[in-house]
């Protein structure tokens, strides 16, 4: 369980910086847990395709979360994210 948490808090952490450097800040920290997850797998799926390990990863346990790709597949999801939907604003609130 200490495990699971652990991860949760390094994902949100990494996605935030994923994030920030894509130029999106503000967001919340389930937002910045699933950019970090889906920056990982992301990440892992470049990192696979170009032959190039991690030189920086976490193992808890039974699993390794590779820190520099899930900031870089982070980032690109984040950019991808914000291209798509680039001018396409909310309602305003009432």
């Amino acid at each position: 369980m200490i495990s699971f948490i652990f991860l949760l808090i390094v994902a949100s952490i990494l996605g935030s910086i994923g994030a920030a450097l894509a130029g999106r800040r503000g967001d919340g920290c389930l937002i910045s847990i699933a950019i970090g997850f889906i920056g990982a797998l992301l990440g892992q799926g470049l990192s696979n395709m170009f032959d190039v390990a991690d030189p920086l990863t976490i193992t808890i346990r039974d699993t390794t979360f590779p820190l520099m790709w899930t900031i870089a597949g982070s980032a690109l999801f984040v950019a991808v994210i914000t291209f798509l939907t680039r001018g396409k604003t909310p309602p305003p609130r009432r």
